[in-house]
């Protein structure tokens, strides 16, 4: 297990940085309109509602944006706690863990794509 995990090590942090891209530009722009600025007034009434949303869903572009707040995070999310596991004495079972959170970032991104495509 431990020569597949230092195999795909690239592409975990290649998925870990977009990740690390997607949650400071796109989430936090995200939650400074939906969080802030809605409640508060400063975005028109109808800028967040359903027909707007439906069409952003039903467009590629924002499906592929909608997949990437989606998906890239989750992947971030595996490698901090990786990391974090290891900081409080987990090296010995490190395969285990990583094994077990990369296999559910990918088993949540595979119902994320899936989720998305029914849209």
């Amino acid at each position: 297990m431990k020569t597949l995990l230092l195999k795909l090590e690239p592409v975990i942090w290649l998925l870990f940085g977009q990740g690390i891209l997607i949650g400071t530009i796109l989430l936090t722009g995200w939650l400074l309109v939906v969080g802030i600025a809605h409640p508060l007034g400063l975005v028109p009434a109808d800028a967040l509602d359903y027909e707007r949303a439906l069409m952003l869903g039903s467009n590629i572009l924002g499906r592929l944006v909608l997949l990437a707040l989606i998906v890239l995070p989750l992947w971030k999310g595996a490698h901090h706690l990786r990391s974090l596991s290891i900081d409080f004495g987990g090296g010995a079972r490190d395969s285990a863990v990583a094994s077990l959170l990369y296999a559910i970032a990918a088993v949540c991104s595979g119902l994320a794509i899936w989720a998305v495509i029914r849209l």
